[in-house]
């Protein structure tokens, strides 16, 4: 008689289970459950308030995402794109307060850096300066009126001679169309087959040293606020070439009177006032604070007074 042999389905092995438990993920899971368990326990009041639970969107948050829609592209946004903000708005919310929970916000340097400028920010926002008056305004230009000081200005003309197309051979061209240019005016028609193309612009008119410096270089700007208005002159080299140069007019630089620039000795007055009211409100705040120094900073004692360095163990 044939005996039949009754099969059991495969139960999974203990290795499969073993191999689950040690899985990064769960592990994760797990110390994440954790660390919420034990805040939960320091921190029970906001729990049973709904301190942690509760995400409250205002009208006044609808308004700002209505705002910032239009603002972007210029229509208001559909009930949808409204609904999609909202949702963002609450993901945010949430993903905050669990990384707060589980201390995410500590000790990172990003944190501390943006906490530090928004308390900057507060201490301009209340630091109560209050509107200058005529005569302080007057006082302190007179003190600082070098800092207002306009540059001189020019504008001129130039014929270019390229290294790149004639070599060393360039400036000897240019003493040759000089000659040829004598007498002759800045605008006149046969200079410009005289010289080589140029990448920028053949006349450059009311500017400042530092526009011209931009094109030509310093050395061809110092040479230019040198020569005299009225003929062509140079060779003047600069960094692309030697050049020719006809000056239409050269303004000198000057201190203007407070009436040209008070908006903006005011402005100056403010921020000089504002930058010494979060001097003092620092000052204040570091008062409270004891400062340790490493023992190898013991030099700056002098600077950080009442420090005390952290001595070597």
């Amino acid at each position: 008689m044939d005996r039949k042999i009754a099969t059991n389905p495969v139960a999974p092995s203990a290795s499969s289970g073993i191999r689950w438990f040690r899985e990064p993920l769960l592990h994760f899971l797990l110390i994440g459950m954790a660390l919420f368990v034990v805040w939960g326990k320091l921190n029970p009041a906001q729990i049973r308030e709904g301190g942690m639970s509760r995400i409250v969107i205002t009208e006044d948050d609808l308004v700002q995402f209505d705002q910032v829609w239009r603002a972007k592209w210029q229509r208001p946004p559909t009930p949808q794109e409204l609904v999609a903000m909202v949702d963002n708005k609450i993901k945010e919310e949430i993903l905050y307060r669990e990384a707060l929970a589980m201390g995410l916000d500590r000790d990172d340097s990003i944190i501390k850096r943006r906490l530090a400028q928004k308390m900057a920010f507060l201490g301009e926002d209340v630091s109560g300066i209050q509107e200058p008056t005529a005569d302080e305004i007057r006082d302190w230009y007179e003190r600082h009126s070098g800092t207002f000081a306009l540059p001189e200005r020019g504008s001129f003309r130039h014929l270019y001679f390229s290294i790149d197309a004639r070599g060393d051979a360039a400036r000897d061209a240019a003493l040759q169309a000089l000659e040829i240019l004598s007498g002759k005016a800045g605008n006149d028609p046969a200079t410009k087959k005289l010289g080589d193309p140029f990448m920028f612009q053949d006349y450059y008119g009311d500017r400042s040293p530092v526009e011209v410096a931009s094109d030509f270089g310093g050395q061809f700007t110092e040479a230019l606020f040198q020569l005299e208005p009225g003929s062509w002159q140079g060779p003047v080299e600069s960094g692309l070439g030697w050049h020719l140069v006809f000056i239409n007019t050269l303004t000198p630089g000057r201190i203007p009177a407070l009436e040209e620039v008070s908006a903006q000795v005011r402005n100056e007055w403010v921020a000089e006032q504002r930058e010494k009211a979060n001097t003092r409100a620092f000052a204040a705040m570091r008062e409270r604070y004891e400062i340790v120094l490493p023992v190898d900073l013991e030099p700056l004692q002098e600077t950080y007074a009442g420090l005390e360095p952290e001595q070597a163990p």
